[in-house]
């Protein structure tokens, strides 16, 4: 699958360039204004047909592809690459009006009624019909059509449903995985607060007028975790039936949707094997830092073992839904554009092409804005920013990252973490993981996200925060990545449950506490604006003379001659079984017990951090063990300037990209010198460069970079 994605889409001539285009709001006079003004931007690539299914099928037998035949025709003459959309993300009024089975219930028991998007339930056997016929129409129609490079089922699939359709297909799902209720009443221990079952038809979906006492809190996380898992499985399948549909007539062209990043509801890491290409929209707060942008780029790469990814949107000026709706600042739009490129992207698309008149979107950015003339800062932008990747042509094109940090990531440990009641409300899993992946991107470090079924033994580096869920075998993954020589670290709250949110018994952390070497004996929660904190040894991997007793307290020794860092949210309190005690709390009655270990255990060693902390303890304390265990920075770290570096045929690809307000200097060290792509000048290694403010650098070295020990 991964060959066809990479055969067809990525033998393009270039990055492609474009964004989503809905002439169907527009009179035909219109369209061609359309066309001249791409051309002077550099577009070459249109995604078509997001929102067309109530035009394409004005009734329940009746299709009507004509304005979309124009639509691809006028694509094809003016040279432009279709990636064609299915445009199943909103059905038409008459079907919800026929068949309300279609229409979703909130998770408050509310019935919706037609309008808005994403409110098809995806249980429905209307949705279910009616979407994969128009998707097999579609690929019949124009699956012969040579600038057709790509299928887009649906857009930005998401949400829930709770609905009667959703429960019984739930209960058949229960059915399906555990075998007998017996077996379900086990895996769920039923017994507590009376929930045993007797049948299938007792067992009800959990939300407000059940089990949820709010969205996030769960009085009975097992049902609501199964739930979760259900709800990504149903939208997925609904995303597998058109895909089938479309692969039975054009097997050559590759499927995508467009995923959000981070998204919660729907897991990923199960859905990528599904999908031919990864590609994704981004769009951050106003609020995200680089690291945080970043980071939703680098699990889109991660997801299908790093093979390029497809940025499918972003918006080229103002976004329209957030509080504050702030304009991007000149050059921003080109910086957060190579960003992406910079961590694995092979388009740069937006959302959208002309900006529309009405309706929720009418306020959000557009190449081509109300005024309709490519006389505005945006267009010329865009305009620039387009003659630069038809000169980069098709250089990156399907470049890879090498990581030697990787992040543990799971979607069934994040619903889990944030359903529970306890330990803290402010306990938020990707909170914890933006942590250590911030201090990572701080230290020019690259970085993967791995899942269950990722092999780790290529990873000098393997951190696993808050991993509060350990399913089964995974801690054999993770004792004989130790064993091996790897280096592991784990955070407070790991290792307390299996995968069906049943506590595992015997101590904290649980199948953990060999590889750890500690037992955590309880944590206490620290409320908002509360502390404790913590002394680190400044170099504790030379320093590695002293033993920690069995005792958290026992050869604790009174100063650790290091630094002091907060101690925030959780405290576990922990002795040690073999573990060597690196920090240690400092204040309240559980001063001396052991903040931070090492435990060496095979050939590696595995770390636990008992509590969050601020920014200066994951950057120094990760500073240490990437220098000592080979994950090593592509650059020395400069302030507000991101190093990024992908690889492939072309050669190695240093991209530097200055976020800051000023001019930033660094060295092309550690043969780093090379042609510099946006200017064409040579830059000898070794040589300081100056990188202004939202600038932004790409050196090529005609060969790959040598790994450095």
């Amino acid at each position: 699958m991964n060959s066809i994605a990479e055969n067809h889409i990525l033998n393009a001539k270039k990055i492609l360039y474009g964004g989503d285009y809905n002439p169907e709001q527009w009179p035909r006079e219109i369209w061609e204004e359309d066309m001249k003004l791409f051309k002077g931007a550099g577009v070459d690539t249109v995604t078509l047909n997001t929102f067309g299914w109530a035009a394409l099928q004005p009734s329940e037998e009746e299709y009507s592809f004509d304005k979309l035949d124009e639509i691809m025709d006028m694509a094809e003459r003016n040279g432009l690459s279709v990636c064609l959309a299915t445009s199943t993300a909103a059905h038409p009024a008459w079907m919800a009006a026929r068949y309300p089975d279609i229409l979703r219930v909130e998770f408050n028991g509310m019935k919706r009624k037609f309008g808005g998007r994403h409110n098809s339930c995806p249980n429905s056997p209307t949705y279910r019909k009616y979407s994969v016929r128009l998707a097999r129409k579609l690929a019949e129609r124009y699956g012969s059509r040579k600038h057709l490079i790509a299928w887009h089922v649906s857009n930005e699939y998401g949400g829930e449903c709770y609905c009667e359709n959703c429960e019984k297909a739930f209960r058949v799902w229960l059915r399906k995985k555990y075998g007998t209720i017996d077996q379900l009443n086990a895996a769920w221990n039923t017994a507590f607060w009376g929930h045993t079952f007797y049948s299938w038809e007792e067992i009800v979906l959990p939300n407000l007028l059940s089990e949820h006492f709010e969205y996030d809190r769960s009085q009975f996380q097992s049902i609501t975790l199964d739930y979760k898992r259900f709800n990504s499985e149903s939208i997925l399948e609904c995303y597998l039936l058109e895909y089938q549909a479309i692969k039975e007539i054009t097997p050559q062209i590759p499927v995508t949707t467009n995923l959000m990043g981070f998204y919660k509801t729907l897991d990923y890491q199960k859905w990528a094997p599904h999908m031919d290409v990864i590609s994704w929209d981004n769009y951050p707060a106003n609020e995200d830092t680089p690291a945080r942008i970043a980071m939703n780029h680098d699990l889109m790469r991660s997801l299908k073992g790093g093979q390029s990814f497809l940025l499918m949107e972003q918006t080229p000026s103002v976004t329209n839904w957030l509080p504050y709706n702030a304009l991007k600042r000149p050059g921003v739009m080109r910086l957060w554009s190579y960003q992406a490129v910079a961590h694995g992207a092979d388009s740069v698309l937006f959302f959208q092409m002309r900006r529309s008149i009405t309706a929720c979107e009418k306020l959000h950015g557009a190449l081509i804005d109300h005024v309709g003339t490519g006389n505005t800062r945006v267009y010329r932008e865009a305009a620039a920013l387009g003659a630069e990747l038809s000169r980069l042509g098709a250089q990156t094109l399907g470049a890879r990252t090498r990581a030697k940090a990787a992040i543990y990531v799971d979607w069934d440990n994040w619903w889990a973490v944030e359903c529970s009641a306890g330990p803290s409300c402010e306990l938020r899993y990707l909170d914890e993981v933006y942590r250590y992946y911030e201090a990572l991107h701080s230290l020019n470090v690259p970085v993967d996200f791995v899942g269950e079924k990722d092999d780790l033994s290529g990873y000098a580096l393997v951190i696993a925060p808050v991993l509060y869920m350990t399913k089964p075998g995974y801690d054999q993954v993770l004792r004989e990545y130790v064993q091996s020589g790897g280096c592991l670290v784990s955070t407070f709250f790991s290792g307390i449950a299996d995968e069906n949110d049943r506590i595992i018994t015997g101590g904290y952390p649980g199948k953990l506490r060999d590889i750890l070497g500690i037992w955590v004996e309880e944590s206490d929660a620290l409320p908002a604006g509360t502390k404790n904190s913590f002394c680190l040894e400044t170099d504790f991997r030379k320093n590695r003379a002293e033993k920690s007793g069995e005792n958290g307290k026992e050869n604790c020794g009174k100063e650790c001659g290091g630094k002091t860092y907060d101690a925030l949210l959780l405290c576990d309190l922990l002795h040690c079984e073999g573990a060597r005690v690196l920090g240690r709390f400092q204040e309240d009655f559980y001063a001396g017990f052991p903040a931070v270990t090492e435990y060496a255990f095979g050939k590696g060693y595995a770390y636990y951090v008992a509590c969050r902390s601020e920014a200066a303890f994951y950057r120094d304390f990760l500073e240490v063990l990437c220098r000592h265990f080979g994950a090593e920075s592509l650059l020395p770290p400069v302030p507000g300037l991101e190093v990024c570096l992908r690889e492939n045929e072309n050669g190695s690809f240093l991209f530097l990209l200055n976020h800051g307000t000023e001019t930033v200097r660094t060295q092309a060290a550690n043969g780093r010198g090379g042609e510099e792509l946006l200017t064409g000048r040579v830059v000898k290694d070794g040589e300081i460069l100056e990188i202004g403010s939202k600038d932004v650098m790409i050196i090529r070295q005609a060969i790959p970079a040598p790994d450095r020990p």
